[in-house]
């Protein structure tokens, strides 16, 4: 079976198309690193939050350690 025929301008705008979309792959790319990021801080702060409660809590009682209002 024959391969079609392509012209260069055939060629030329494939060619472009793909680096658009590989630009655009860059781009979202660059989006999910900015998100994965933002997420592994809040999971940070959230850890050391849960670690700096389980400190304080008197699991015996349930009581917090150190409150002002107890």
């Amino acid at each position: 079976m024959p391969y079609p025929k392509y012209t260069k301008a055939d060629l030329e705008r494939i060619v472009y198309t793909q680096l658009d979309n590989l630009n655009a792959i860059h781009d979202l790319l660059r989006i999910m690193k900015m998100q994965n990021e933002l997420i592994e801080n809040a999971n940070k702060k959230l850890k050391d939050e849960v670690i700096d409660f389980k400190k304080r809590v008197n699991y015996g009682t349930g009581k917090l350690k150190n409150n002002i209002f107890n």
